[in-house]
């Protein structure tokens, strides 16, 4: 049987514009996902985490530094790192015979916290926020002999480009305070 030309015909026309439908279709959609793609890249976006100003507020503890006390003593080294994406910075601190580390955070609407373990297995937790031009952090533990013993340690950037760490305690509720620690932090080279 020979085919009829009429229907050949209706069915290249037939087929033809089923094909041309899909096109148009695919170009529709292309325009339609590039004027989303276009809105979308004109939409700003969220801002990266811990990039505020208050975020880098303890950076100028940031870097390889060896600690000598006042009298010029070397009391050990310390290295501060930002880790986690600029969200953390890490203390790795070594001396004669002990080593220690914390690890200090700042959270929007919290302040400051710094959680310090070392070798002889002391804990401190400490919080606070920049007050003064100086990074202060208090926090609490039990004392020897039972009743709490209070700390407060300040971080102060020097015009020199050293750091002051004056770390203190106080057995009486913050009446009077003890130096337990002061370590000028000085660059290596």
């Amino acid at each position: 049987m020979k085919p009829n030309p009429r229907t050949l015909i209706a069915v290249a026309l037939a087929v033809a514009t089923i094909a041309s439908g899909n096109v148009l279709a695919q170009t529709a959609g292309s325009q339609a996902a590039g004027s989303q793609s276009e809105a979308s890249q004109n939409k700003p976006s969220p801002p990266k985490p811990c990039t505020s100003e208050q975020h880098r507020q303890f950076d100028f503890w940031v870097g390889e530094w060896e600690v000598t006390q006042p009298d010029g003593t070397v009391a050990g080294t310390n290295r501060i790192e930002k880790i986690l994406d600029g969200c953390v910075i890490k203390e790795n601190w070594t001396s004669a015979g002990m080593r220690g580390e914390s690890y200090n955070i700042f959270t929007p609407g919290g302040g400051w916290h710094q959680t310090w373990v070392d070798t002889t297995g002391r804990l401190l937790t400490l919080d606070g926020e920049l007050k003064d031009g100086k990074m202060v952090l208090a926090g609490e533990t039990p004392g020897q002999d039972g009743k709490p013993l209070k700390h407060e340690i300040a971080w102060t950037p020097m015009a020199d480009g050293r750091v002051k760490q004056h770390w203190r305690v106080s057995r009486d509720s913050g009446e009077t305070w003890t130096d337990a620690f002061i370590g000028l932090y000085a660059r290596k080279l």
